[in-house]
């Protein structure tokens, strides 16, 4: 059985997902960081979901990204498998990697 979960609350999970891995946090168009009270602006517009595919971008601060991507792909895996995007294919799109991550290694 599914959950009743809206698209915009899943994209609001999967941002909570996304911040609560250290090194990685949404990726969003200049100047929409700062509109988080309009839907689908600021840190959601990093989520797009459809039937076929959940598509996520972020910005990395630290290195090595696999794990990182593996701790993002666990969480969103989860939030996915009870609701009706349980079948969807998740893609985490790297968009920048920022300068620092060459000083900072996860461990």
């Amino acid at each position: 059985m599914t959950a009743a979960v809206s698209e915009d609350e899943l994209a609001g999970d999967i941002v909570a997902a996304i911040e609560s891995v250290p090194g990685l946090r949404p990726a969003v168009p200049a100047g929409v960081d700062l509109a988080d009270w309009v839907p689908r602006l600021g840190p959601r517009s990093a989520v797009d979901v459809s039937a076929e595919v959940v598509e996520i971008r972020v910005i990395a601060s630290a290195l090595p990204l696999p794990p990182l991507l593996d701790k993002l792909a666990a969480a969103v895996g989860e939030l996915q498998a009870a609701t009706r995007w349980a079948g969807a294919r998740l893609r985490i799109v790297v968009t920048d990697l920022d300068a620092e991550a060459f000083d900072t290694a996860v461990t």
